[in-house]
């Protein structure tokens, strides 16, 4: 039985430009508000059945809350029908309704009443709200004098004490301490099981897996998948992980294109006098020293980027995925078998990982004066845990000589579908070697 049906629902929002003007300029001026039309759900259609836990993912501004708004009938809708049975009781702003100067225990009778029980059945179920909240102490004082988190967690009793036929949450699963957290997912087990039909929205995708039948995801105000919660989370953080990959190169080239071009109106300004400096350095074979980058640079490595196994540049990849590290470098003076090295490591500086042409075997041989190159390495599976890393990137002769050392100066992002925790993904699998099945 489909307890909450939606049928191609549209909803915009006007988004004003400047202030209201006040009454004066609009009688003698006629000045009208300039603003631009949001549309937060385009045409939206959605079943639920009696009984299910729905979940909600998306990006922040996808439509998620608006949706729940919709059902709790606090939004209407500009096009299409929303259809719900049953007794409703939502979550979406903690403690709305409740009065600072009143009591909690004066709160619990009012945020009840709004929530549809009568006196009695308030009467019946106040000892149980109080002992949930675990405020027995503070009950009798005025809620101003409540800390935020006493506050939620009034709020949050009240409401899931109700026990309604449709329960519609929004973003009010982290109230309180992590007991109590783990108090109110055992309550929502306990309304599932009785057959209530839940609705929610979070970005706690654990608690979304353990909890739901189904996930929908919704995306730039349309639906574009819904299914069952694993296959749905994985598409969502892949989904993220790509966004994160694109904002990443953005904001790269972008910090790029404000280098490059403080770098040509210092070259404007002294172009001559810095070529000068320059071929003398590279002539006298002088060192470069900095904080993260020295060398003699008879070898020099002008790029490091990191890509897919299609060439495609990428600085956010997920756990498993193919990555290249290309090094691209260029001879400043003939050198023979330049060893080049990689080192990977934690944002807190732990080293993850090493090696070298040398330690693997991989010579280069020869190289000539002015010769431009590349040389990449190349990871099948990238099976680190989600986190940022420094990539360390040197070239250097058979006696350890550095011709360029690049410490720490390069990063990638790793996303992961699953919350395991260290460093590197060991390859692994579960295996019952004592089946007590029968003794």
């Amino acid at each position: 039985m489909d307890v909450i049906k939606v049928t191609d629902v549209t909803k915009s929002f006007k988004v004003f430009k400047e202030r209201s003007s006040t009454l004066k300029d609009r009688i003698i001026f006629r000045r009208k508000n300039k603003f631009e039309s949001f549309l937060a759900l385009d045409n939206v259609s959605l079943t639920i059945q009696k009984g299910e836990t729905v979940g909600l993912i998306g990006r922040n501004g996808s439509g998620k809350s608006t949706l729940l708004k919709l059902l709790t009938g606090i939004l209407y809708p500009d096009a299409g029908d929303i259809n719900m049975t049953g007794k409703v009781s939502s979550l979406l702003e903690l403690g709305a309704g409740f009065h600072p100067d009143f009591t909690g225990r004066e709160n619990i009778f009012m945020n009840a009443a709004i929530l549809g029980l009568s006196k009695k059945q308030i009467k019946s179920k106040l000892n149980d709200i109080i002992k949930f909240s675990e405020l027995q102490e503070y009950i009798e004082n005025p809620v101003r004098s409540y800390s935020s988190g006493m506050y939620m967690r009034l709020a949050f009793s009240v409401a899931i004490m109700v026990e309604p036929d449709i329960l519609l949450i929004d973003e009010v699963l982290a109230v309180g301490d992590a007991a109590f957290q783990q108090k109110c997912m055992e309550q929502l087990m306990k309304l599932k099981s009785k057959g209530t039909t839940i609705v929610f929205v979070s970005h706690d995708l654990g608690a979304m897996e353990k909890l739901c039948d189904r996930v929908v995801w919704i995306n730039k105000s349309k639906i574009v998948a819904d299914g069952k919660p694993k296959r749905m989370i994985d598409k969502y953080l892949t989904f993220l992980g790509d966004e994160e990959n694109k904002r990443l190169i953005r904001e790269e080239e972008e910090s790029t294109h404000v280098v490059v071009n403080e770098d040509k109106a210092v070259e404007n300004v002294n172009s001559e006098q810095q070529i000068n400096v320059e071929s003398q350095e590279i002539s006298e074979n002088i060192e470069y020293e900095t904080v993260d980058r020295w060398g003699n640079r008879q070898i020099e490595i002008v790029d490091v980027m990191f890509t897919d196994e299609n060439n495609n540049k990428k600085i956010g990849f997920m756990s498993g995925d193919y990555m290249k590290v290309i090094m691209k470098y260029k001879i400043n003076q003939k050198v023979d078998s330049p060893i080049f090295g990689l080192g990977i490591h934690t944002i807190d500086h732990i080293n993850c990982y090493g090696t070298n042409t040398f330690i693997d075997q991989y010579s280069l041989g020869e190289i000539n004066e002015h010769h431009r190159g590349e040389i990449s390495f190349n990871i099948a599976s990238l099976d680190l845990v989600s986190n940022t890393y420094l990539v360390t990137a040197a070239v250097h002769d058979i006696n350890g000589n550095q011709y360029d050392y690049h410490d720490k100066r390069f990063s990638f992002k790793v996303s992961s579908t699953v919350n395991d925790v260290g460093i590197a993904k060991l390859k692994h699998f579960w295996k019952d070697e004592k089946n007590q099945e029968g003794l």
